[in-house]
């Protein structure tokens, strides 16, 4: 997920000089100069670019940074776009990456905070899976400093359109298999989705029919073990290709800051959402599902129909402000707002799909 930094400092080659007379030996005067490209957010000579409104950020995150790690060097701004700053960088000799969130109130500050709370249990409690070590944090000023790991991202954002080969696919969900399968002592993770409030609120928002409400209702009830407690299983919670780092190791996941326990399958959910034009894996996903007989089908269900319905809303809330926002179409390519329109009805359809298996799972009750 993180591209590998760029030195601080580089070693620098001396070219051979010419000799003196010798008209067709070519030194360094002879050689026209290439441009230099710059990464993102960094300045010509190596430098990270602190004018405007986006250096005032990366100024308060490295400040941020700076006091939980001072020998921290930034090389490379990762990300800038979203409420986080992501920076590349060293402390000391170890390549470090480090995440603050400038904003620290509100829902994003209160994930971040359980995102580090994560890391700090998986020193303890080492998970089945890779994932980046913990080198330092402060909750207080949501600033998260981990090890580098080399390796690629499996997907820029969410739905992408060019997917990772069928290889990197099965890696992925067995990776995720081996998170699932995975029992961290109680109390260390939250109980993340409480399923009546949520099917109540997609209801009131009119995103769900008074049937799909009651449908999904029938399920969780014969889910529900005698103590009226429903299973659960824990989850990364945000199964989703873009958290997924593709290293010569294997998959190693990031983003846990949703982390906790679901019913069984939402991993496998997500998972199945995010990958639309990959009709193999999703068959393994719902081979998977279904493995575990008809408990295990019918909560893949509900999550299924969750994931599906909150993902039509974002979606949804993405193409009104794409009508709001006029964007330019790049050359020879969709728009914003087609890409988002696309998307929206490729959603609906995996969603009634979802729909369909419902009903006729609740059939056979």
């Amino acid at each position: 997920m993180y591209p590998s930094p760029s030195p601080v400092a580089g070693r620098v080659r001396q070219q051979p000089r010419a000799a003196v007379g010798d008209p067709y030996a070519s030194g360094p005067a002879d050689r026209s100069p290439r441009p230099r490209r710059t990464a993102p957010g960094r300045a010509a000579g190596g430098r990270l670019d602190f004018s405007g409104a986006r250096g005032e950020r990366l100024r308060e995150a490295l400040s941020a940074v700076h006091e939980i790690c001072p020998d921290f060097t930034p090389a490379q701004v990762l990300r800038d776009a979203g409420p986080s700053v992501v920076l590349a960088g060293t402390a000391g000799r170890r390549a470090v990456v480090a995440k603050c969130l400038p904003e620290r109130g509100g829902a994003r500050a209160e994930r971040f905070r359980l995102e580090i709370a994560a890391y700090r249990t998986f020193v303890r409690l080492r998970p089945p899976v890779r994932v980046p070590r913990l080198i330092a944090d402060d909750p207080h000023r949501c600033t998260l400093l981990t090890e580098f790991v080399p390796g690629r991202a499996a997907a820029h954002r969410r739905h992408p359109a060019g997917l990772p080969s069928a290889a990197d696919q099965r890696a992925v969900l067995q990776a995720i298999g081996r998170v699932n399968s995975w029992t961290p002592p109680d109390g260390t993770f939250p109980d993340a989705v409480n399923y009546p409030a949520q099917l109540a609120r997609f209801h009131t928002l009119g995103l769900l029919t008074d049937r799909d409400v009651s449908d999904l209702h029938t399920l969780l009830f014969c889910l529900a073990r005698p103590g009226r407690e429903l299973p659960r299983e824990f989850s990364h919670g945000a199964a989703r290709l873009g958290n997924v780092l593709l290293s010569p190791t294997g998959p190693v996941l990031v983003g846990w800051e949703t982390a906790g326990w679901y019913l069984p399958g939402y991993d496998l959910a997500t998972l199945w959402t995010d990958l639309g034009g990959a009709t193999g894996t999703r068959r393994r996903i719902s081979q998977a599902a279904h493995a575990d007989g008809r408990g295990g089908r019918d909560a893949f269900l509900v999550n299924l129909m969750l994931v599906l319905t909150r993902e039509i809303r974002q979606c949804e809330e993405n193409v009104q402000r794409a009508m709001r926002d006029t964007v330019v179409a790049p050359p020879g390519g969709l728009s914003y707002g087609e890409e988002q329109r696309l998307r929206l009805r490729r959603l609906h359809e995996d969603w009634a799909l979802a729909r369909r298996a419902v009903r006729a799972a609740v059939g056979t009750r």
